[in-house]
């Protein structure tokens, strides 16, 4: 994990120092990047309960700021601006979201215990089952619910979407709600019984209350989803729950309404 960490401070070092050079960030995401690395530095290199508890909540607290964007400092580029990608779909728009994805960054750098090595057979049996009863269910409830249809479509942005969803948006969130809520809360847990159960549970009605903004539906389905997930973390690790997330994300992109239909 020594090399894993130091690659990764590496990349996200460059990355952002060429988001600075042209012009995607200024001076104050400096002093969330400080935050976050004092928050790394609690975490890691105290051992006294208190000062790594405040290091967690620092880290929860700059989460929230850098999920809802309310911190200053990233000029987030827009890379789809308001496209209806089929009839009656409400208006897309997308950003390249340089804050939100500081949160994956950090958790493998303070938190290597999120990873765990899975043989591939088990990875490829556990990624295919859990996304295709995952997705089925998702899209059922979601079309029963009224706020999608069946649509076909390959729209011209489906690349750019596909890079920015893997990368920037399903790894980060993995890494947070299945990495760092649902590992973190398991550990924490780890004595208590049911504690799989419970965990993943939990780390579900989490990542859908993150979605309430969208309305109740979309908190229904992301705590769907994120049973799902959860199930692919526990038993296929953090690349089985990102391909399960990613991969229901591109069904519904390319063969539902996306995002939904135009209210």
């Amino acid at each position: 994990m020594t090399a894993l960490r130091w690659t990764t401070l590496a990349l996200l070092t460059i990355g952002y120092a060429v988001a600075l050079t042209y012009g995607q960030l200024s001076v104050p995401a400096v002093m969330t990047i400080g935050l976050l690395i004092m928050a790394g530095i609690c975490v890691n290199h105290f051992s006294h309960w208190a000062v790594r508890a405040f290091g967690h909540l620092l880290f929860i607290a700059l989460a929230i700021g850098l999920t809802s964007h309310w911190l200053p400092g990233f000029l987030n580029a827009r890379a789809i601006a308001a496209v209806r990608l089929s009839a009656n779909a409400e208006p897309f728009s997308m950003f390249l979201n340089l804050d939100k994805s500081l949160i994956g960054f950090w958790v493998v750098l303070a938190c290597p215990w999120v990873f765990h090595r899975v043989a591939i057979a088990r990875l490829a049996v556990v990624t295919s089952s859990t996304w295709l009863v995952t997705t089925t269910i998702c899209m059922v409830t979601a079309m029963f619910l009224g706020i999608i249809a069946w649509t076909p479509k390959w729209p011209e942005q489906t690349g750019i979407w596909m890079l920015n969803n893997l990368l920037l948006v399903t790894l980060t969130e993995e890494l947070l709600f299945r990495g760092y809520i649902q590992g973190g809360l398991s550990r924490l847990f780890k004595r208590l019984p049911y504690n799989d159960v419970l965990t993943i549970a939990l780390a579900s009605a989490v990542f859908g209350l993150a979605h309430v903004g969208a309305g109740w539906q979309w908190v229904l389905l992301a705590g769907l989803a994120g049973l799902g997930y959860g199930i692919a973390y526990r038993l296929g690790g953090l690349t089985a729950a990102a391909l399960t997330h990613f991969g229901l994300n591109l069904v519904h992109f390319t063969l539902f309404t996306y995002p939904m239909f135009n209210r």
